[in-house]
């Protein structure tokens, strides 16, 4: 168990630190960040100020060596640049202190705003349209599965498998607009949906407004994907589990086929559709970006593709960063939870 966590938190680490190091490299050579901090009318002695505070002044090497301190968890710093940062953490130390503490993400270009607080503010959209669509995948997958399996060869297999086919194979942006024009626009007095919307809607009286219809049409679009595997998953897995020799001894000892699905076949068969159901919430939290971006949704994916457009690196180099360790975390509990699951698996 130790073993374990110990070698895929090392794997995690080098993930993160590749994943650091590109990010980086990618997005700190783009245009002028001081430039880009004070606009086009900063004078010579601003401009000069703001490349000294973001090291710009120093060799592409030190800047990077800079930037591993600010996101570390443990980081060294000079007494002034710890309290000119305003850095969350507990320091030790005198003039240069030892600082525990959240991973720094520097501030964005444009709003002046910590990194790190953009993005915890758009993360409960993110985390809670994935989840929503991780539930409607999941329970139509798991009972479309079962369907096909139980009543394999019929126009209901062959009906599941070919929708599964076209529900992985379809993009995601392509189903968004598709999706958002269709339920949010030509049929929007029927539906009630609107193409665009968040979890709160701002009225001039009331304030701000809790709208859950809002995300139906992006949790649908989201989770299409794994619906589909799912779908694909759950079917063969029953069809391999009902096809062993206890399902044909209880079948001889007269039990009902209810029974042998529900209590016999289908917990059995669970076990790699949970595995492919956290490993695909992590890719969830990626996919997003589009679909957020397509339905107006205030997520991460959103705030991402906004900074994007207003060359506010810092915001896309944080959620690049918080992305990547979100799914590296996932696929770390996705394995431990395999092997709990299915005693056949050890943990090394």
């Amino acid at each position: 168990m130790v073993l374990f966590l110990v070698k895929k938190i090392g794997y995690g680490v080098l993930v993160m630190t590749g994943v650091t190091i590109i990010v980086f490299f990618l997005f700190q050579g783009l245009g002028d960040p001081a430039r880009l901090v004070v606009g086009q009318t900063g004078d010579a002695a601003t401009l000069e100020n703001i490349r000294k505070e973001l090291y710009l002044d120093k060799p592409v090497a030190t800047q990077f060596l800079y930037y591993l301190n600010d996101i570390s968890p443990i980081s060294l710093y000079r007494h002034t640049d710890f309290k000119e940062k305003s850095i969350n953490g507990v320091a030790f130390g005198g003039d240069i202190k030892i600082v525990c503490k959240f991973p720094y993400l520097r501030k964005s270009y444009q709003s002046k705003r910590d990194v790190s607080e953009i993005l915890l503010d758009a993360l409960p959209g993110t985390a809670l349209l994935a989840l929503t669509a991780m539930l409607i995948a999941t329970i139509l997958g798991i009972l479309l599965g079962l369907l096909a399996a139980v009543k394999k060869g019929s126009w209901m297999d062959t009906a599941s498998i070919f929708a599964s086919v076209t529900g992985i194979s379809a993009p995601s942006f392509f189903i968004g607009i598709l999706i958002a024009w269709l339920f949010g626009f030509i049929f929007h007095e029927w539906t009630g949906l609107y193409m665009t919307g968040s979890l709160f809607e701002t009225d001039s009286f009331k304030g701000d407004q809790l709208s859950l219809r809002n995300i139906i049409l992006p949790a649908i679009t989201l989770g299409i994907r794994p619906l589909a595997i799912i779908v694909q998953l759950t079917r063969s897995s029953v069809l391999d589990v009902l096809s062993q020799d206890y399902i044909r001894t209880a079948k001889a000892k007269g039990l009902s086929s209810q029974r042998i699905i529900f209590k016999h076949a289908l917990p059995n068969a669970l076990n790699p559709v949970i595995t492919a159901i956290t490993g695909w919430f992590a890719e969830l939290l990626a996919g997003a970006f589009f679909v957020e971006y397509i339905f107006g949704w205030k997520g991460i994916g959103k705030v991402t593709v906004d900074a994007l457009e207003k060359l506010d690196y810092p915001v896309v180099m944080g959620s690049v960063l918080l992305t990547a360790t979100l799914f590296v975390f996932m696929n770390i509990l996705s394995d431990f939870l395999y092997s709990r699951l299915d005693p056949r698996i050890k943990l090394s």
